[in-house]
């Protein structure tokens, strides 16, 4: 492996969703990361090639209903620095992998946990999903338009950006410290707590007066005409960001928007009709038209791409945004560094395939290691 995580040894306990997520993070910068799951158990609902969050890892299989099993499982984490979870809260406990018995064999271990509502609280145990997680925090009731209900945003807000990336920052800074301490700790990272902190300039944007209560009637939620998506010609979309009063001039030049209805710019008063007379404007192109037209200036605009386009994308073809892995398109490795570069991740495995090498790897008694594939 290669990456500024090479050598760290990552043991994660086979969830779906932000928990793969946060694993597939470390393992793109070089972390070797070994994903326990039990036997027989339908890891993959396609093939692996296609499973992209579970990029680059290796898997055990181990049931955890055996105490051989869970010997197992601590023998390896008492040998890795990190350890990832994503069940509810006392799963862990149950199986005999709960943090006090996991810090008593490995003092130094980084203990990640991954919840949505976190492992207290009124709601600690109850089911959950992205979007209640992020309805809690407020962020979902400002995502839309102002004349329909907030729509769902996949699941960026809660379980990767305010969960997964959330927890891969948690466990980075407590694996620094525990390397110079020598002593490890648990990483709590709620989803709700990570979306709530995400929203922290809307916060403070509310306590200072200057963001509404009210969806689709602020700068950067759909209310200001000059920050917002339009509909092309051709029914492709626009993406227009020029806020700064010099890229709103050049817009406006670009456009030959003369009229004085513009000239104020903040006055929310005048953005309804600023954004009719915005909306007729981009009908009259097609997106590629605008884009020649602006998109070699500085007047903040970008086509709206969708998931076939942007891969091919010139900005993103020049960067190496996008990687071809068995034949899979998918998002590469982020972010970048000059010294130790991440390689190219491997796809995932076929489950089980890895469980004897990884087990004998990890310094597992080989009658242990043949008594558990049995």
């Amino acid at each position: 492996m290669s990456g500024p995580l090479a050598g760290l040894r990552v043991v994660e306990m086979a969830g779906t969703g932000p928990g793969p997520f946060c694993a597939m993070l470390l393992a793109d910068l070089g972390a070797e990361v070994v994903r326990v799951r039990r036997p027989g158990g339908s890891m993959f609902d396609m093939e692996p090639r296609f499973d992209v969050t579970r990029r680059g890892c290796r898997f055990v299989d181990l049931d955890l209903r055996e105490s051989d099993a869970v010997a197992s499982a601590l023998a390896l984490i008492e040998k890795a620095e990190v350890l990832i979870e994503g069940y509810r809260p006392g799963v862990m406990e149950r199986l005999g992998l709960g943090p006090d018995i996991c810090l008593a064999r490995n003092p130094r271990l980084v203990y990640g946990r991954m919840t949505g509502w976190g492992q207290d609280g009124p709601l600690a145990r109850r089911a959950g999903h992205d979007i209640n997680y992020i309805a809690l925090t407020g962020a979902l009731h400002a995502i839309g338009r102002p004349d329909s209900p907030p729509p769902p945003p996949l699941n960026l807000v809660g379980d990767f950006g305010g969960g997964a990336m959330f927890l891969a920052f948690g466990v980075m800074a407590a694996l620094l410290e525990a390397r110079a301490s020598g002593k490890g700790q648990v990483v709590n990272a709620a989803m709700t707590d990570g979306a709530a902190l995400l929203a922290a300039g809307r916060y403070a944007g509310r306590a200072a007066g200057s963001q509404s209560n009210q969806r689709g009637n602020n700068l950067i939620d759909g209310g200001a005409p000059f920050y917002d998506t339009y509909v092309c010609a051709d029914g492709k979309f626009i993406a227009l960001g020029a806020i700064e009063p010099q890229f709103y001039a050049r817009f406006r030049t670009l456009c030959g928007l003369t009229d004085a209805l513009f000239d104020e710019q903040m006055n929310k008063a005048k953005w309804p009709a600023q954004k009719q007379q915005l909306a007729a404007m981009f009908r009259t192109r097609s997106r590629a038209e605008w884009i020649a037209l602006l998109g070699s200036d500085d007047t903040c605009i970008a086509p709206v791409l969708d998931w076939d386009e942007a891969p091919s994308d010139p900005h993103n073809v020049a960067r190496n945004s996008f990687v071809a892995i068995d034949d899979v398109t998918q998002p590469a490795p982020a972010p970048r560094f000059s010294r130790t570069p991440a390689a190219t991740p491997r796809s995932a495995r076929i489950s089980g395939d890895d469980t004897r090498e990884v087990l004998r790897n990890w310094g597992l008694a080989q009658p242990i290691v043949e008594r558990l594939l049995a």
